[in-house]
């Protein structure tokens, strides 16, 4: 397809389509497409039906990562059958892929019926909207997320009950998987609000990261060629499959586990602080004591 701004169409293996970013070499929601992997991410494993159903007063949504939008779209269209009020904040760098995509509407099905909408977001960085039983209202920050969470702009940002985390790969943007960046995520929670952030990235490396942040860690649903993904959540009984002691012994042995603490990509096994850390996290602590052991240089 013709590149436009820095972007272009993609046929995936799937037979979907999805827009690639010419600029970091990466394409939005690889292999199964747009749809496909947001509910298997952001809809099905976070029973997004069941807690809207269960919510009193506005369902609040963070989307890490608008990109293309399918990720906040495919959430929306998923509720469209239940009363409910959502509010969804995005937070992206740039607006071009949105911008681009909303001209490729024919190659991406899912914005069918959400264009007067996201043109208004687009300019107006806000939009109040009514779909069917519907209440939506959804702003947008262009801003650096890791700057922007230590701003006293975040503190008033509603309190989310899930967490969409959409960023480029650690290797091409290590500034969104650090471990500040996490805990920053994790101070800004409502601790009496359950919010459940999954991903779809299952390293070692980034549930470590995860885990030393204050939340608890599971194992997520598969998606396209990934047969894990990663869900977190500030409540343990938001996640169906924590990660376990065999997960444990696994990370301490790991050679590239400890987390990033700046915006520079590298992979090192775990610290003795972080193997200690890891070890009285409330996740572990029925565990009987581990030795902490030396890595091995695996994996």
């Amino acid at each position: 397809m013709p590149d436009a701004k820095g972007y272009r169409i993609v046929k995936l293996a799937s037979g979907a389509h999805s827009v690639h970013s010419l600029a970091e070499g990466e394409t939005f929601h690889p292999v199964v497409g747009p749809v496909a992997e947001a509910e298997a991410l952001y809809v099905r494993q976070t029973k997004l039906v069941e807690r809207l159903e269960r919510t009193d007063g506005e369902f609040v949504v963070w989307d890490v990562g608008l990109g293309a939008a399918a990720n906040p779209v495919v959430v929306l269209q998923a509720a469209g059958r239940i009363s409910c009020a959502i509010r969804i904040v995005s937070f992206d760098h740039t607006l071009e892929p949105l911008r681009f995509a909303l001209g490729q509407t024919g190659h991406l099905p899912y914005l069918a019926g959400y264009q007067v909408e996201l043109q208004e977001l687009l300019e107006s960085r806000q939009v109040a909207f009514e779909k069917g039983l519907q209440k939506v209202r959804w702003e947008v920050h262009v801003s650096d997320f890791p700057a922007l969470l230590i701003s006293s702009e975040a503190e008033t940002f509603p309190k989310p009950h899930l967490i969409l985390f959409d960023a480029f790969s650690p290797a091409k943007n290590p500034a969104m998987w650090t471990k500040p960046l996490f805990r920053n995520v994790f101070r800004l929670l409502d601790p009496s609000r359950g919010c459940v952030l999954p991903t779809y990235s299952r390293s070692t490396l980034l549930r470590v990261t995860l885990l030393l942040a204050g939340l608890y860690v599971g194992v997520g649903h598969p998606t396209g060629e990934k047969e894990e993904t990663t869900v977190a959540a500030n409540v343990l009984e938001l996640i169906d499959e924590p990660l376990d002691a065999r997960w444990l012994q696994r990370a301490l042995r790991s050679s590239s586990a400890e987390p990033l603490e700046t915006a520079a990509y590298s992979q090192a096994p775990l610290s003795q602080e972080s193997r200690r850390g890891l070890q009285c996290h409330p996740q572990f602590q029925h565990l009987p004591n581990l030795p902490i052991v030396k890595s091995t240089g695996l994996g």
